[in-house]
């Protein structure tokens, strides 16, 4: 898809993930998911001013700003869908948005302290777009800095046959709420990294609970009305994430996360 045809596509995905409320659960689950993950990874670190790759979090649920708020100075986001800036820049306004592609960002050389990008970069068509962008967030880093990444993880196999599976199938049948792009394996994705010019330090799986299913019944309980349902369901959810430890994780995970630091 070309950059056009990405902005309008995803202008339409954030629209209707806006209206449509049937995810908030689910997404909430994600949210803490990813929390947890990067409050270790985060905390104790100096981060001043922090990059997150994309606002669709923000946009359709309570997303990550609000925690990544609470550790650094300044948080800035970036979403190609002009939809998804404008819904996060209403509804956190001390939020920095920019409409921007992350193929070229708008942002000077070592700008920021930190960089957060949770599946982002497995939305493109095409793996050197994969490349492409994970140049330009080692530009943007200063030495020193951070990036955490979380992609899909091939190792997981429904994540395998589902990325080889027609797309057009799979959003008919919605397995898939909207396009799903290429993505890397995690010895692939460590050498993207280190390609670039940046250091890995460690990698994990997260999000082990079986999606199709949890994502279901996330969606009959969200309807159920029952708080107390609700915040039980979401800590059954959560304790999937033990798998994490087990020597299987990365055949059980949805997810591969990388922390990679540029080298000073």
């Amino acid at each position: 898809m070309k950059q056009e045809q990405d902005q309008a596509y995803w202008d339409e995905v954030s629209a209707s993930f806006g209206e449509d409320g049937n995810y908030r659960l689910w997404r909430r689950h994600s949210d803490r998911v990813n929390r947890q993950m990067l409050e270790g990874w985060l905390r104790g670190q100096a981060v001043n001013r922090l990059l997150k790759t994309d606002l669709f979090d923000e946009a359709t649920s309570a997303g990550l700003y609000p925690f990544l708020a609470s550790l650094c100075s300044r948080v800035e986001g970036v979403d190609i869908s002009i939809r998804a800036v404008e819904a996060a820049a209403a509804k956190y306004p001390e939020l920095k948005t920019h409409l921007a592609d992350l193929r070229e960002l708008p942002f000077k050389d070592h700008t920021f302290d930190c960089v957060v990008s949770n599946s982002t970069l497995d939305h493109f068509q095409h793996n050197e777009d994969i490349h492409l962008a994970i140049s330009e967030l080692f530009r943007v880093t200063r030495p020193g800095g951070y990036l955490l990444v979380t992609m899909d993880n091939l190792q997981n196999p429904m994540v395998w046959l589902r990325n080889h599976l027609p797309q057009a199938l799979l959003q008919k049948a919605g397995i898939v709420p909207y396009y799903v792009g290429r993505t890397l394996t995690r010895s692939g994705l460590v050498k993207a990294l280190r390609r670039a010019g940046f250091e890995t330090l460690e990698s994990r799986a997260i999000m082990h609970c079986p999606r199709a299913v949890a994502v279901a019944r996330a969606g009959a309980v969200q309807k159920s009305g029952d708080a107390d349902a609700q915040n039980g369901f979401l800590e059954r959810l959560l304790r999937w994430e033990r798998l994490g430890q087990w020597p299987s994780r990365y055949f059980t995970g949805y997810f591969v996360a990388v922390r990679a630091r540029r080298p000073k």
